[in-house]
């Protein structure tokens, strides 16, 4: 069993057809560390993130992704950012009570999937895409037919294993301006729905695929590992300290004794008093900010 999350692709050599199989569980446990999501919400962000790796995986791209979802039910918000080293994080935010057995569509009630590529270089991409289906992966096929045009299929399982928060995936998608037979993708799909959530969650890649598709040849690519990372700094909080009206500051400062930033994404804190406050203006005038 790899002790860390990793994503594979592997590539069909008698079908045009690719696969990426990802394991995302130790990144999951850190999104869901710091917070106390009810049973459902937990479960979509582990689907979320599953389909984010996935989905960064097919673009050929440097940069960030951002897939959410968001609604006007209970659950305003749920959304994963990515780049292309797979270094993820997430979050989701609730206004009111959601049930143990909510629906995605009773926890978003009317809501929309945006997914947002910003390239390193080249312009920023968004797709929004109508909560059609009813599960996510069903969401994503129908935005893969939608933009990309190519026969793709999502399998996502959330869970537990060894009594920890467990989620991982697997992908199919027929490759770019190839005429694939759509008896051979349903064959592989057949095949591919056949996983179970332990196997995903416990077993090298290499077994699964061979228990999947072990009468067809499959070549397995070096994988790349998935990590939680979180963006928030000290330095990024007193940067955007600096652009808020220095009455502002001042008011929350004499409310508070200090200004204590909170990262929803990872948890901390990051706390300015008065002299931090006084240092940042001081350095900020000097055009070379100082933080302690």
């Amino acid at each position: 069993m790899s002790n860390h999350d990793q994503l594979h692709r592997y590539l069909f050599e008698n079908y045009a057809v690719r696969g990426e199989l990802v394991t995302v569980s130790e990144t999951y446990q850190h999104i869901l560390a710091n917070h106390d999501y009810p049973a459902p919400v937990q479960k979509l962000l582990g689907e979320l993130l599953v389909a984010t790796s996935l989905l960064t995986a097919t673009l050929k791209f440097d940069g960030d992704i951002t897939v959410q979802i968001q609604g006007d039910g209970p659950l305003k918000l749920a959304v994963i950012n990515g780049n292309n080293r797979q270094e993820m994080r997430g979050v989701a935010r609730l206004e009111g009570d959601i049930a143990s057995d909510s629906t995605l569509h009773q926890m978003l009630g009317n809501g929309i999937m945006v997914i947002t590529i910003s390239p390193s270089e080249g312009e920023r991409y968004q797709g929004v895409v109508g909560l059609e289906g009813e599960t996510l992966a069903e969401c994503l096929e129908g935005y893969f037919r939608q933009s990309e045009q190519l026969p793709t299929r999502l399998f996502i399982r959330t869970g537990e294993s060894a009594d920890k928060p467990a989620a991982s995936g697997m992908l199919l998608q027929v490759l770019p301006a190839q005429n694939t037979n759509t008896d051979d993708f349903d064959h592989l799909v057949q095949l591919t729905a056949t996983i179970k959530n332990e196997e995903l969650f416990n077993l090298p890649a290499n077994e699964v695929l061979y228990r999947l598709y072990h009468q067809e040849e499959v070549t397995l690519y070096e994988p790349q590992d998935v990590t939680f990372r979180c963006t928030c700094s000290r330095q990024r909080c007193a940067d955007a300290l600096m652009t808020l009206p220095t009455e502002e500051v001042a008011s929350m400062l004499e409310q508070d004794g200090n200004i204590d930033m909170h990262c929803d994404y990872c948890g901390n804190h990051y706390v300015f008093d008065a002299v931090d406050i006084a240092t940042l203006h001081t350095g900020n005038s000097a055009g070379n900010p100082q933080l302690h």
